[in-house]
């Protein structure tokens, strides 16, 4: 579904040009949860906003469904970490906004943003305003958004990292109901190595600048799968050890990137530019997507 083929990203920054994304080659398939984890500031966001479109590639070349990826596409949502909802909006219209920018039918899609909020455990909010939700029930807002228009890839930047543990728990399980239910192709930044496992079918683990693939970890556990009371939490605890050596570990400085791997990094400079980058995104493009 996803193919990274020597994805490379560079900035221009105040001390000159960094390297942020060094020859990434990355398969996703079709339906598959993958998880990218590394230190903050590796450069996660980097290689998430160019699969999204909305950060060109210096080299190499991204494609999804076999064809190439030059600027945003209506069939891939993206999730950032903040909800980015509206507040003069009801919580319906909020996750109706993706209807009316792609100029849908909004009669057609209002049983559907209805039933995404039944799902969501938000049956009865729908004419609610954002300021009287918790950050929960927000972010649960914002992902009902993403799924209106039934993309084929969704993208996630660390969507629940300013949530409390217990919700952010919980959304986690809500998300694994979600995939199996949706069956949609999932790309999740984190640096949390507990929500990697929880959530993930591959792990991608990457390095300090300059970015490169660490190694990729497969999660071979059933699901639903849950923090501290799975029945293979034995597996679920190695899995993370695993990943925390690998983070740990310090590499070095000129190792070249290996085919099959990929990686992302970030400076302060290269950060710099990706925050310019953010600030171009508007709230109507957070979340949004469909086919």
């Amino acid at each position: 579904m996803i193919r990274l083929s020597g994805v490379s990203r560079t900035f221009d920054g105040r001390s000159g040009r960094v390297e942020a994304v060094r020859g990434i080659d990355l398969d996703v398939a079709e339906g598959e949860f993958v998880a990218v984890l590394g230190r903050s500031g590796c450069g996660k966001s980097t290689l998430l906003r160019m699969i999204a479109g909305l950060l060109p590639a210096t080299a190499g070349e991204i494609t999804v469904g076999g064809t190439p990826i030059t600027k945003p596409r209506r069939d891939i949502a993206m999730l950032f970490q903040r909800p980015a909802l509206l507040p003069w909006r009801s919580v319906l219209d909020n996750v109706l906004l993706p209807v009316e920018i792609f100029g849908w039918s909004r009669a057609k899609y209002r049983d559907r943003a209805r039933a995404l909020l039944e799902m969501a455990g938000l049956g009865g909010f729908e004419k609610r305003l954002p300021h009287e939700l918790s950050g929960g029930m927000q972010q649960r807002v914002s992902l009902c958004r993403s799924l209106i228009g039934e993309p084929r890839v969704m993208l996630m930047d660390e969507p629940f990292s300013a949530l409390d543990a217990l919700t952010r728990e919980e959304l986690s399980g809500e998300l694994q109901r979600v995939h199996m239910e949706t069956k949609a192709t999932i790309v999740f930044v984190t640096h949390s190595i507990d929500e990697a496992v929880l959530l993930a079918d591959r792990v991608v683990v990457l390095s300090p600048r300059p970015g490169r693939i660490r190694k990729v970890v497969e999660v071979d556990v059933p699901r639903p799968r849950t923090l501290g009371r799975h029945a293979h939490l034995a597996d679920v605890a190695r899995i993370s050890a695993d990943l925390h050596e690998l983070l740990m570990e310090r590499e070095a400085p000129d190792m070249p990137a290996q085919r099959g791997a990929a990686a992302g990094a970030t400076s302060g400079d290269a950060a710099d530019a990706g925050n310019s980058a953010d600030a171009a995104e508007t709230p109507a493009g957070a979340g949004t997507g469909g086919r």
